[in-house]
């Protein structure tokens, strides 16, 4: 048997038609740039997730660096993150000529970890970007605690967790500004790039929403330094399309993380977490192996197909070797790379490909 660690066809196939019909709508209505079909989509995703506003943008790296301009980060401040995740996480810090600064990451979640946050923060931290990284929401309450007592700027980079809650509260709420990402691989995937910014705060919204369209709000009238953010028509008539099959999609990679659980006993492989504060919508399930790349190869051999998610942390990454860290600066993050292997988890697999994942996996001891 061969199971693919991803195949987006099998999704596409089962709504083609709706989606070519959307498109075709779009394309005769000339609906390109924002419109109707993007405004339906940031109703209809409120709506759907619980949130109280929000704009489409035209990647899941774009909201991240509109919410780093309109925080007001800058040359000579610096922004907390994570240095296990990928790397447009730290883009919008580095875009707006801010400083990076990484925490490592907790062993069981793979998300920051509060406890070393504040011992990271100087009179020049203006923020933190928080990651829920494959899904699992980060943890929120200490967060925020910690950012109010120093006046901290908290963003949620939610690309990777749409439809996640924490404490039932859904991610991006908690912070002063939420970001998603609708890149093909994602829970909610479009034909092409996209992503949402979210903000409790109008204030907030309206600078985003100011920044979205080369910093204006009239035509031709530019009050500040903005951008070119806009989501286009096609993405979100796509979008639209997909967002009412999100709720099953999300249960059935649930329920194959659940089979996984169950199913995998082979020795020495960590399962990730599954703290009680938080709901995760499995974007990614990522074990760590100590013999990670043998038993990747095993997979392999058996027509199972894996991916490694992250191999190289943030901090050693070539792009930022400018800021003096060497292997050892944040060993979790670095033991997590190295042991890390990501399991197929998307909603078109069936009982019996997850069941021959699980044999395969459990067949590498002997």
């Amino acid at each position: 048997m061969k199971v693919p660690f991803l195949d987006l066809g099998q999704q596409h196939q089962g709504i083609r038609a709706e989606v070519l019909a959307a498109i075709a709508a779009t394309y005769d209505a000339t609906r390109f740039c924002l419109g109707r079909d993007v405004e339906d989509f940031e109703r209809n995703f409120c709506a759907t997730l619980g949130y109280p506003r929000a704009l489409g943008m035209n990647s899941g790296t774009a909201p991240l660096h509109v919410a780093c301009m309109i925080a007001g980060f800058g040359p000579g401040d610096e922004v907390i993150t994570t240095p296990f995740t990928f790397i447009s996480s730290a883009w919008g810090i580095s875009y707006v000529g801010a400083k990076p600064v990484f925490v490592d990451i907790e062993p069981d979640t793979y998300n920051l970890d509060p406890a070393q946050i504040e011992a990271a923060i100087t009179p020049r931290t203006k923020g933190i970007i928080v990651v829920h990284l494959f899904g699992q929401p980060a943890r929120m309450d200490e967060i925020m605690a910690i950012a109010r007592r120093h006046n901290l700027f908290v963003i949620e980079d939610c690309a990777q967790a749409i439809g996640a809650t924490y404490n039932d509260r859904p991610v991006g709420t908690m912070g002063d500004a939420g970001t998603f990402s609708f890149y093909p691989t994602k829970n909610l995937g479009g034909c092409g790039e996209g992503g949402m910014f979210v903000a409790r705060d109008e204030a907030v919204l309206t600078k985003a929403r100011h920044v979205r369209v080369h910093g204006s709000d009239r035509r031709y009238y530019h009050d500040i330094i903005g951008g070119n953010f806009r989501m286009d028509g096609f993405q979100a008539a796509v979008l639209n399309v997909k967002l009412p099959h999100l709720t099953k999609w999300t249960a059935r990679r649930q329920a194959i993380a659940a089979f996984y659980r169950a199913g995998i006993t082979l020795a020495e492989l960590k399962m990730p977490a599954e703290p009680d504060y938080g709901r995760s919508v499995l974007h990614q399930f990522t074990v760590l192996h100590p013999k990670r790349d043998a038993l990747r190869a095993h997979l392999a051999k058996a027509e199972v197909g894996t991916d490694l998610i992250y191999p190289v942390p943030l901090h050693l990454q070539k792009c930022y070797a400018d800021l003096g860290h060497a292997r050892g600066s944040f060993p979790v993050a670095e033991k997590t790379s190295d042991a890390c292997i990501s399991l197929p988890i998307f909603p078109e697999l069936t009982d019996a490909q997850v069941e021959y994942v699980i044999a395969s996996i459990n067949s590498f001891a002997a």
